[in-house]
């Protein structure tokens, strides 16, 4: 009798102790949600209200995905790029030479999707102003126009595409899918390099169509406006916001998700050179990508 009261006693340990494990709340997060807003202001280079240059004209890309490379959290305007608390960083590769972003192991999201989350516990504990998240690339579709002659058929009309633009200091390729066709590399690619896909359809025939170009040199738009205290190097697309409605305040403590609603201007973010000066990007006509950079960010602080 003695044993068979032992046994109960053991067996209700056993299952008072796998009931506790059960409820065990999990460990409240930090999440990046991203947000794509096209009637967010269009910024410049310093976070100033932007037009489109005379010569040039623009579009609101419409995004299907981003990927990043960085997101660090600075307390004041005054820390140095990569001296904040840097929580997230994608693998790199010297495959192709010099360091570059493995766009291989690289992480996407859409609008209104968690690109990245990490334990409340492992963020360094303080107040934060500022964010700086390092732009990598983006999957969008945009509008243009063909005025030309394909196989013997004329083909005047406005058609839609996908852009696979990137934007990141330094990208290795092995093979990229635009949209439903790959592009092949095997390389290193310089910030403003990009793919472009459309199926062009005419007097009954289609003609799938895909292609790649490079934005000139510094021509990408990244949005600093702390770039006196806090300049960010050329080639770089490190966008800096601060948070809204305040700091961000980590003490350790936290009990539930903190979500990061980090929202981005496409404010007629895909900007070409006009040949034809009719709003319409018509790159048969030899209309050239002159820029497709993040005209801002607002970082929102929000509850689960």
């Amino acid at each position: 009798m003695k044993n068979h009261w032992i046994v109960i006693l053991l067996l209700t340990s056993i299952v008072s102790v796998s009931c506790k494990k059960e409820n065990k709340a999990p460990a409240p997060k930090l999440i990046f949600k991203f947000k794509f807003d096209s009637t967010q202001e269009r910024l410049n280079n310093i976070g100033q209200p932007s037009t489109i240059p005379s010569g040039h004209a623009a579009q609101n890309p419409i995004f299907n995905s981003m990927s990043v490379h960085y997101i660090e959290l600075t307390s004041t305007a005054f820390v140095a790029l990569g001296q904040g608390a840097v929580l997230y960083k994608a693998p790199e590769t010297t495959a192709g030479g010099t360091s570059a972003i493995d766009f291989e192991k690289s992480t996407f999201a859409g609008n209104n999707e968690t690109f990245y989350s990490v334990a409340l516990k492992d963020v360094p504990k303080g107040e934060y102003e500022w964010i700086r998240v390092s732009l990598a690339y983006q999957n969008a579709d945009v509008k243009f126009k063909v005025d030309t002659t394909v196989s013997g058929i004329h083909i005047d009309q406005d058609f839609t595409g996908t852009l696979a633009g990137f934007i990141g200091f330094n990208t290795y390729l092995k093979t990229f899918k635009v949209k439903n066709q790959s592009i092949v590399v095997n390389g290193n690619r310089k910030q403003g390099f990009w793919g472009f896909e459309t199926v062009l359809s005419a007097a009954g025939y289609t003609y799938p169509f895909i292609t790649s170009g490079q934005a000139p040199e510094g021509s990408t738009t990244v949005v600093n406006p702390i770039f006196a205290t806090s300049p960010i190097p050329q080639g770089s697309c490190v966008v800096t916001g601060a948070f809204v409605p305040g700091k961000l305040s980590i003490t350790g403590n936290e009990t539930a998700d903190i979500i990061i609603e980090v929202s981005f201007s496409t404010n007629n973010s895909f900007e070409w050179e006009e040949i034809i000066p009719d709003g319409r990007w018509e790159p048969s006509k030899g209309e050239q990508v002159a820029d497709m950079g993040i005209r801002g960010m607002i970082p929102t602080i929000k509850a689960n």
